[in-house]
């Protein structure tokens, strides 16, 4: 939790609590269905929580935004970014009903009103959004495909609307083929090792 605290010293006290609730919750329901790898859940905060912040470090969401998670598994980015953004609505998907489940029981273990959760593959979901956020679930010319008309054209916030993905590694030729994209490293932002090879790539279809 600590590390939390030491990139955004500015939480509120709900805020705190709810970050703080994060192991035990994971811890919890990891042991009956796996949804954080079984190495990684000591790594929580660092590996999953602060990873899935580092999309605050490139952008502030503003009260009414609508965001849409992709592929969120166990809630990252998602919930983190929720207990972020409380005046913000987040709708977290995944194909699998046992990983929304888990969403489910930590939204509201936190009381995160701002969140819902849907068995829901990205082709499948209905409306737009704002910004649609995920986590490497899979090459972006894939992914943007997925989403393609799923992305509000008028938006309020610093960026135009668009995709927010967090990926590692090179990421050249996956992203050759589009025009309005800007990456930003995590070791920008955060000094653990982890971070050394992960970024935010910033899309605008």
């Amino acid at each position: 939790m600590e590390i939390i605290k030491k990139y955004f010293p500015d939480l509120t006290e709900v805020q705190e609590s709810r970050f703080e609730q994060l192991r035990p919750l994971y811890e919890y329901w990891n042991s009956r269905i796996n949804v954080v790898s079984r190495k990684d859940i000591a790594q929580l905060y660092e590996r999953h929580v602060l990873h899935a912040l580092g999309i605050a470090k490139v952008i502030q969401f503003k009260p009414g935004s609508n965001i849409l998670d992709v592929g969120t598994g166990g809630g990252f980015p998602g919930i983190p970014l929720a207990i972020l953004f409380p005046e913000c609505n987040f709708h977290l998907i995944d194909s699998i009903q046992k990983k929304i489940k888990v969403v489910n029981a930590i939204s509201e273990s936190l009381e995160l009103e701002n969140v819902t959760a849907s068995q829901l593959r990205a082709q499948d979901v209905q409306g737009n959004y704002d910004f649609i956020i995920s986590r490497a679930v899979t090459a972006m010319p894939r992914f943007a495909g997925w989403v393609q008309g799923k992305i509000s054209k008028s938006g309020f916030n610093d960026k135009p609307n668009g995709i927010l993905y967090l990926k590692g590694g090179d990421l050249e030729e996956e992203l050759k083929e589009f025009k309005h994209v800007e990456i930003y490293p995590l070791s920008d932002y955060f000094e653990e090792e982890f971070f050394d090879t992960k970024k935010v790539v910033y899309l605008k279809l």
